[in-house]
C-alpha cells in the first residue's frame, strides 16, 4: 500500500459528565488553544455528549453542562471561527463510523482497556454495553476525521493505542491505506494533573470533596482558599526534580505552577527550591487567580445567551459534516455498503 499523505489535523473532546476543573484546563483546554493558535493544524474540538451517557446521565443537566462546557472552551482561548466546535451527537457519522469500527476491534482488547475496568468496579455485569464498547465510538471520533494528532492525557493513551490498532487491522483487512496512523500528543508539566487532598489520584469532579479540585467556575477567594489548603509535607521544595520523587503533593503544585508559568518544572524549582510550602502556596494561589479568574468571568457572561452557545454549535456541526460525510461514504464503498 502507498503512504497517503493525510492533513495535520487535530481532534480531541471533552466529556460534558459534570463540571470543568483545573485538570480539563491545563490538561487539556490550554493546549487546545495553543494547538489552534500555532497554526501547524486544523483543530476540532468536541463535547463528546455520546460518551458521556455510557453512565446514566439526567437529561436537563446533561444539556446545561453541554453548553457550559462550549462556554468553558470559548472563555479558554478556543475560537469557533478558527477552530471548529461542535456536540458528538450533531455529528451522526461519530455513532455510524463506531459500528463498523465495533466489527474491526476484537474482544480482547477492549477486555484489556483499563478504563472499563476502573468505572466498572466489581458490577462489571451491571455495565453498559456503551461503557464497554467506549473505545471503539473514541476511535470513530478521532478516524472519521482522519485526524493526525490528538491531544491526551496519560490516562487516555491505552485508548488512543486502540485506536492505532483498529485503524492499521481495518487498513489491512481491506487492502487500503485510508485510516491514519494517529499520533498521540502527551506533553507540559501537567498533562494529568492529581488531587489536592490525595496527590496518588486524578484530580476528578466527581471526587466526593470539593476541596480536592478547583473547579473552573469557583470564584477567585475559592482558589485561593483550595490552594492554601491543599494536602502538602513538611519539607522544603528541593531544588532538583528527582527530589520531588516521593513526594506526590509536593509535584503537583510545582507542576501545576510550572503549566501555569509556561515553565518547565526544573526551572520553577530553580527559583522556588528551599522555600516552605507557607511561602510557596501563596505565589501558587495568586498565579492561579490572575490565570483562571478572567475565564470563570467570561464563562458566567457566555451562559446567559445559551441560545448564541446553541448557534455555535450547529454551525460548528455543520462544518464538521463537511468533512465527516464523504469519509464515512469512502468507509461504506470500502466495506461493501450499497447506498
Amino acid at each position: 500500500m502507498a503512504n497517503t499523505a493525510f492533513q495535520p489535523r487535530v481532534f480531541s473532546g471533552i466529556q460534558p459528565s459534570g463540571g470543568l476543573t483545573l485538570g480539563n484546563y491545563l490538561g487539556a483546554l490550554k493546549r487546545f488553544t495553543t494547538m489552534q493558535n500555532e497554526g501547524n493544524f486544523e483543530t476540532i474540538y468536541c463535547m463528546v455528549d455520546l460518551h458521556a451517557i455510557t453512565v446514566w446521565q439526567d437529561p436537563e443537566t446533561l444539556k446545561r453542562n453541554t453548553r457550559e462546557l462550549c462556554a468553558g472552551f470559548i472563555a479558554s482561548g478556543v475560537d469557533p471561527e478558527k477552530s471548529i466546535l461542535f456536540n458528538q451527537s450533531q455529528v451522526p457519522e461519530h455513532a455510524q463510523l463506531a459500528w463498523v469500527f465495533n466489527t474491526v476491534a476484537r474482544m480482547g482488547w477492549l477486555n484489556r482497556m483499563t478504563q472499563f475496568k476502573d468505572k466498572a468496579g466489581k458490577n462489571r455485569e451491571n455495565a453498559s454495553v456503551g461503557l464497554f464498547a467506549y473505545p471503539s465510538l473514541m476511535a470513530a471520533d478521532i478516524l472519521i476525521y482522519h485526524a493526525t494528532h490528538v491531544p491526551v492525557g496519560d490516562d487516555q493513551k491505552q485508548h488512543l493505542e486502540l485506536t492505532r490498532d483498529i485503524a492499521a487491522k481495518f487498513n489491512h483487512d481491506y487492502g487500503v491505506d485510508f485510516f491514519p496512523i494517529t499520533e498521540p500528543v502527551i506533553e507540559g508539566a501537567a498533562t494529568r494533573v492529581m488531587s489536592l487532598r490525595d496527590g496518588s489520584k486524578k484530580m476528578s469532579k466527581s471526587d466526593a470533596s470539593d476541596m480536592s479540585r478547583i473547579n473552573m467556575t469557583d470564584d477567585a477567594d475559592t482558589i485561593a482558599a483550595k490552594l492554601r489548603k491543599a494536602r502538602t509535607d513538611p519539607d522544603a521544595l528541593p531544588s532538583e526534580v528527582a527530589g520531588l520523587a516521593e513526594r506526590p503533593e509536593a509535584r503537583n503544585l510545582i507542576n501545576i505552577y510550572a503549566a501555569f508559568s509556561d515553565m518547565t518544572p526544573e526551572q520553577v524549582l530553580a527559583d522556588v527550591g528551599g522555600k516552605q510550602f507557607s511561602e510557596f502556596k501563596p505565589m501558587l494561589a495568586e498565579l492561579a487567580v490572575s490565570k483562571l479568574s478572567p475565564i470563570s468571568s467570561e464563562m458566567s457572561r457566555l451562559m446567559q445567551d445559551q441560545g448564541e452557545i446553541d448557534k455555535i454549535l450547529s454551525r460548528g456541526a455543520e462544518r464538521a459534516r463537511e468533512i465527516t460525510e464523504p469519509i464515512l461514504a469512502k468507509t461504506y464503498d470500502i466495506v461493501g455498503m450499497v447506498r
